[in-house]
């Protein structure tokens, strides 16, 4: 094992490129969604899940003016903010809001007319935001199907273009020139590594899952890391990382590249955790929150106040 966190990610940022299982290439957040309300419902038909995440906004678009005394949200103590306008619903949750959780929004409109209103469940969920959600009560334009199909070419073209890194990522050479191919060391610039104090800088919240002992930031010309050491009280559920967050103070949310770990974390053994970010200098100012979570996106760890070098 390297002897120093700056060695110990430069082995990471190499492996980061390689095909091994618990090297993960994170979404940076889903695109618009659009729900169409039906004229008639029965029992049969399911109510929308929308996902939401803590500190992450959520929108709702609504082609129809409420009826703001008839919106009804379960759990509203539990939102940070909650913005409702003439014929919009703006939702940031607090953290309080645990993976996992089930939340009902009831929604009604002024004119009367059919549909009344419509239904839905929020899901927590950690790894997940849909960020703007587009409700049509009558049937959709051409348009709207049109912007759809643009937004789903979008996506796909951003798949390719991160195959394309990761395949390049993969076929370069490994060690410092590696670095050096990739761009991760662009001449006299390199790795700055930070030691970040925990319980002092960066503060632990209360339900962490498991408890971090040391922490180091990481900042490269166009990439930052954040490695954490981690133990569980729970012998008998080892804990493996599925994903990772890392979202600005304003709530800007960096593009996670990886996330890497030892072998899963329990009370007998130490582990130590690696995120890995793409962003310039300019982007990575300023206090983050880090939140990693488990399988399913349970079991969650968040620290705050995750500065970079």
């Amino acid at each position: 094992m390297p002897s120093s966190p700056i060695a110990f990610l430069v082995v990471v940022v190499l492996a980061s490129g390689a095909a091994t299982a618990q090297s993960h290439s994170m979404p940076s957040g889903l695109g618009v969604r659009h729900i169409e309300i039906p004229t008639e419902s029965t029992e049969a038909t399911p109510t929308p899940e929308v996902q939401i995440s803590p500190r992450v906004s959520t929108t709702f678009e609504f082609d129809s003016a409420l009826a703001p005394a008839k919106v009804v949200l379960e759990g509203e103590k539990r939102f940070s903010l909650v913005d409702l306008g003439r014929s919009t619903l703006r939702l940031v949750p607090s953290e309080q809001l645990l993976p996992g959780e089930r939340l009902r929004l009831t929604v009604r409109f002024q004119d009367g007319s059919v549909p009344f209103g419509g239904t839905f469940v929020l899901i927590a969920n950690p790894a997940r935001a849909e960020r703007l959600v587009e409700v049509w009560r009558q049937p959709r334009t051409a348009e709207s199907y049109q912007q759809e199909a643009k937004e789903a070419r979008a996506e796909a073209q951003q798949c390719h273009e991160e195959n394309a890194r990761l395949r390049t990522e993969q076929q370069g050479p490994g060690g410092l020139a590696g670095l050096l191919v990739n761009g991760f060391i662009q001449d006299e610039e390199g790795v700055v590594a930070k030691l970040l104090r925990v319980n002092i800088e960066v503060r632990q919240h209360p339900g962490n899952a498991l408890r971090a002992l040391r922490a180091w930031s990481y900042r490269a010309p166009v990439r930052v890391a954040v490695a954490v050491k981690l133990d569980s009280p729970d012998a008998e559920n080892p804990w493996t990382a599925e994903g990772a967050s890392l979202v600005s103070k304003s709530g800007t949310s960096l593009k996670i590249l990886t996330v890497w770990q030892e072998p899963p974390i329990s009370r007998d053994s130490f582990g130590r955790v690696v995120v890995e970010a793409e962003a310039t200098p300019d982007a990575a100012q300023g206090p983050f929150t880090l939140k990693l979570w488990g399988s399913g996106g349970l079991r969650t760890i968040t620290l705050s106040g995750v500065t970079f070098p």
